[in-house]
């Protein structure tokens, strides 16, 4: 067996134990006689297969429903941390899921030009989403931060960007201690 594919099943061995007291997914095993990592991973595949073939338009409310739900549970769980590593990863990736929401909404037209627009959305959010992969923090440093530094923030001085910087990390702390 190839070391990629040692290191899939592996990683699915993972999941089927990390997951074994999870009732849905037990029950769909036993109904099935197929291990719980199988069938996630076979509905993951049959979710985007359907944002892929995009019938029926249903494409644009898979994409959005699936950029949605992971980032915003981990939203939550990142409330309950203390640290703002996972804080800065998420709010970036709202800030480009918003972005994206926007330009949609005002060019329709466009969208239909870019083939699979939907199915390649979906895997960008959920590149940008995952904090395994990075992507967000790559998106921030190399496009929102240069960009917000120049239009946004450009008549700001160095002092008074440190205390927004101090002001935003109090608030968070605040806002972190009340949370727990």
């Amino acid at each position: 067996m190839s070391e990629y594919a040692s290191s899939i099943h592996s990683q699915m061995k993972q999941f089927d134990s990390r997951y074994s007291g999870n009732r849905i997914l037990q029950l769909l095993e036993n109904k099935t006689n197929l291990p719980k990592s199988y069938l996630v991973a076979g509905l993951g595949f049959a979710y985007l297969l359907m944002i892929f073939i995009n019938v029926g338009g249903i494409g644009e409310i898979l994409s959005n429903f699936a950029g949605f739900v992971l980032p915003a549970y981990l939203s939550l769980v990142a409330l309950k941390t203390p640290t703002s590593t996972d804080d800065t990863q998420l709010l970036t990736y709202w800030i480009v899921f918003s972005f994206l929401s926007v330009i949609e909404f005002w060019s329709k037209a466009i969208l239909y030009l870019v083939p699979f627009y939907w199915f390649l959305k979906t895997v960008f959010l959920i590149y940008i989403a995952l904090p395994q992969t990075g992507g967000a923090r790559m998106i921030y440093q190399k496009i929102v931060a240069p960009l917000t530094d120049r239009y946004i923030l450009r008549d700001v001085s160095k002092t008074e960007k440190d205390e927004i910087r101090a002001s935003v990390n109090e608030a968070s702390r605040t806002t972190g201690s009340s949370v727990h």
